[in-house]
């Protein structure tokens, strides 16, 4: 974690755990080409598969533990879903489900020792981002035709603010998926860099060391907190802009 440097320093290199490698050969990395991120996508993947499936094919009236934490995130999601966009949005319940226990288990799984945090990799929050951007886009006119522009249009403010806040709302608008994704990426990436920094510091002399490690484990202990926050904000804002989209004119 901490390289010695001449003059008897250490350095650090906090960001060399988000860096992209080939799993198999050599030679640059194509998008077809399996890496870290594809494999711990796929073990995220493969997790929700035992949980969701597996660990609820003996579904129960009295629910084991794999069974109720399954049900507790399903029934979670669920009343985000309906309090926040209606009876409406409860069709698109099993998408914005998707994403919530992705983004959960992908950020878990990078809390795990070597491992690797895919969502920590602006790559793949922008997909996700972009993917809940276009979708609601296009259901927005589809649902509501060109009056999905009334979204842009403060009808309640004065006549002379209203171009300016078009304007600003548009904007705003656009802004939407960039900061959907950066805000996931962003805090991924800096707690998972500073927990590392705290871990080079554990390796240094008697004195430190110990302060070192006890600033690990509270880092570790807020990182598990905003893995979940951040799955969370990531959903609930997804259902933030399928409200608009579903009834722009509220």
């Amino acid at each position: 974690m901490a390289d010695p440097v001449e003059g008897g320093g250490l350095s650090f290199k906090p960001l060399d755990q988000f860096e992209v490698k080939r799993l198999f050969g050599e030679g640059p990395i194509e998008w077809y080409t399996i890496t870290n991120v594809t494999m711990w996508m796929a073990l995220a993947v493969l997790s929700i598969v035992l949980l969701l499936v597996m660990g609820t094919r003996k579904r129960a009236v009295v629910p084991g533990r794999t069974q109720s934490i399954a049900e507790t995130l399903y029934g979670f999601v669920y009343t985000m879903v309906e309090d926040v966009t209606g009876k409406d949005g409860i069709k698109y319940f099993p998408y914005i489900f998707t994403l919530f226990i992705f983004i959960l288990f992908s950020n878990f799984l990078g809390l795990l020792p070597m491992s690797f945090t895919t969502t920590s990799h602006i790559a793949v929050t922008a997909i996700l981002a972009f993917a809940v951007f276009i979708t609601v886009t296009v259901l927005g006119f589809v649902k509501n035709g060109a009056s999905f522009l009334s979204l842009f249009w403060v009808s309640s403010a004065p006549l002379a603010l209203r171009p300016i806040l078009a304007v600003i709302e548009v904007i705003s608008y656009f802004v939407r998926p960039v900061s959907h994704s950066i805000r996931l990426a962003g805090n991924l990436m800096a707690g998972h860099a500073v927990l590392k920094v705290f871990a080079g510091f554990a390796q240094v002399g008697l004195i430190i060391a110990p302060v070192a490690i006890l600033g690990v484990v509270a880092i570790y202990a807020l990182e598990v907190l905003v893995s979940a926050i951040q799955a969370y904000v990531f959903t609930i804002l997804t259902c933030v802009y399928l409200k608009d989209a579903l009834h722009p004119h509220h």
